[in-house]
């Protein structure tokens, strides 16, 4: 059976690379989270099996690891995953110079505070009461189910609770009906702590392809028809990396699809808001499906350090949720409640200012991108992020590269099930326009590095997770 590490690895990327380049390798596999804190590495001998390597090679790998601080050994306990000292400043605080994009998320929108405000008589009409809310507020479900109306799938306030952000609902959702064994179809690429969720609930993944153009349908569906996979959880807007939008006829053949074979289609809307200059609005997922659960979130319209999220399910399935959630939570936060059903009243003006925003952010990249040669920006009508073909599989080089320039960069593999996509890199288009040309410039330095073959002095940033 093969080892974690040699999946994440991916065989065919390491055939022949020297003792150092796998370590730096596995040191970009710790630093963006695809290896975690503690986790048990294989031995010596049997990582020397799975790479048809020599012994001597992979005692070579771990001992670079582990003079820079990436793995700790013991005798009889193993290798494991650690992390060596975040660095610090000259003054001993944290280094917070470092650029991070590995959050693509905007900070929080004008009509905040006022919707805070505004929130506090509804906050202290509920102090009389316990402060737990299953469900959520009734009228913040009401005002959900209020938008899946008005997208054309009519919804009640019964089909949806509030949860604490979407990735929360996604765990619920796996927690309420997940099977360990199974099997998960899953785009590639895709969310990473999606991917996360599914090993964590023991499902084994089944790739389908998506790129800037859209997706495999074809793939999809005879993955769905001859593998039969207990769930397929899929990004349909917007989607997370690429930026591509399954179309109306698409959505209908996948669902009609995945209900003949019995698959439980999962859907992430969490995007589906960030529309710059689509063109056409498709109709939700769950229009095609009643059995469709689909989980959607505030944190991209409004600002990701408000928790609000939800689901929408029939009753059968909210049933089971309800009986589920009081194992790990008993609720989400009133407060944060309250403040999404102000601004839940103001969508138009939310996603004007996300569209605006946006705008700007993907002027900037393409801006700054115009001056590499081999670097192209495909046509990003929306979205998070841009999905850039780097010309070469050096993603990953590019990404330990980056950081000694201060930029955190998540390499394409980050998004994938098994070390591939290392040509590819996720850009995100939701910082300023002046915090985008700061970081494309350290970007323009790490790629010379690589391209030149030179390597940066500098101090190794924290490892930060995927959004």
């Amino acid at each position: 059976m093969t080892s974690r590490l040699v999946q994440q690895l991916g065989a065919h990327n390491v055939a022949g690379a020297t003792a150092k380049a796998l370590a730096e390798q596995v040191r970009a596999l710790i630093l963006d989270g695809r290896l975690t804190v503690g986790e048990r590495l294989p031995s010596e001998r049997a990582l020397a099996l799975e790479l048809r390597r020599s012994r001597s090679t992979t005692t070579r790998v771990y001992d670079l690891l582990e003079a820079d601080g990436y793995v700790s050994r013991l005798h009889g306990g193993g290798t494991r995953v650690t992390l060596p000292h975040t660095a610090t400043s000259a003054d001993g605080a944290p280094d917070e110079s470092a650029i991070d994009l590995s959050i693509a998320s905007m900070d929080s929108t004008p009509g905040l505070y006022d919707a805070t405000v505004r929130s506090l008589p509804r906050l202290a009409a509920m102090r009389g009461t316990s402060g737990y809310s299953l469900r959520g507020l009734p009228e913040l479900r009401e005002a959900v189910a209020q938008l899946f109306t008005e997208r054309g799938v009519p919804t009640d306030a019964d089909e949806i609770m509030i949860t604490s952000g979407a990735l929360n609902a996604f765990n619920l959702v796996l927690a309420t009906i997940g099977r360990r064994g199974e099997r998960a179809l899953v785009e590639q690429p895709t969310f990473p702590h999606a991917l996360e969720a599914l090993h964590r609930h023991g499902y084994r993944l089944l790739p389908t392809p998506v790129d800037v153009s859209g997706w495999d349908e074809r793939h999809l569906t005879d993955t769905l028809l001859h593998e039969r996979p207990h769930l397929a959880y899929l990004i349909p807007d917007f989607h997370n990396p690429t930026g591509a939008t399954l179309s109306d006829v698409e959505r209908s053949r996948i669902a009609a699809t995945a209900r003949s074979v019995g698959t439980q289609l999962i859907i992430d809307e969490t995007t589906a808001e960030l529309d710059i200059d689509r063109g056409w609005t498709p109709l939700p997922f769950s229009a095609f499906s009643p059995q469709i659960i689909t989980v959607g979130s505030m944190s991209k319209i409004a600002w990701g350090g408000m928790r609000i999220g939800w689901i929408r399910a029939d009753r059968s399935v909210m049933a089971r949720l309800l009986a589920t959630r009081p194992s790990f939570e008993l609720g989400t936060a009133l407060l944060e409640q309250c403040i999404a059903v102000e601004l839940l009243q103001e969508m138009p003006a939310l996603t004007a200012h996300v569209a605006t925003r946006l705008h700007a952010g993907r002027d900037a990249v393409a801006s700054a991108l115009g001056s590499f040669e081999t670097i192209s920006m495909p046509q990003t009508s929306g979205g998070l992020s841009a999905w850039l073909d780097l010309g070469a599989p050096v993603s990953t080089a590019l990404s330990l590269a980056a950081r000694d320039h201060g930029l955190i960069l998540p390499p394409g593999p980050r998004f994938s099930t098994g070390g591939v996509l290392e040509r590819r890199l996720r850009i995100p288009i939701t910082l300023p326009p002046e915090r985008t040309a700061e970081a494309m410039d350290r970007l323009r330095l790490a790629w010379d590095d690589v391209m030149t073959g030179g390597t940066a002095a500098g101090a190794e940033m924290p490892r930060s997770a995927v959004i």
